[in-house]
């Protein structure tokens, strides 16, 4: 089972990933697309990258906006390094961020 962090933890890793915030032991982001289905490829992309990592998170596809939240339920639904793992590889795919 991975370990919780402290909220020492979380702000510090939340000051390199511009845009995600944590509330009620969940981190999350949302981004702005261009279209519905520009929303519909990054979906895929980020489910194809939390996949891989098996770590896989809620996904909330609206109108051009896709946003994505994670916790880790096999540490009591508590935000582990995983998470923030999960989180930066996301990032790496380049999208821009709405609110």
């Amino acid at each position: 089972m991975a370990a919780a962090l402290t909220e020492a933890d979380i702000t510090a890793r939340l000051a390199a990933l511009p845009g995600w915030a944590a509330e009620n032991g969940v981190i999350s982001k949302t981004y702005a697309l261009d279209s519905y289905m520009a929303g519909l490829a990054l979906a895929s992309a980020i489910g194809t990258v939390c996949e891989g990592l098996d770590h896989h998170p809620d996904l909330y596809i609206g109108y051009k906006k896709v946003r994505v939240s994670f916790t880790t339920h096999s540490a009591g639904n508590q935000l582990t390094a995983k998470d923030f793992e999960a989180a930066v590889a996301i990032e790496r795919l380049g999208y821009p961020r709405v609110k």
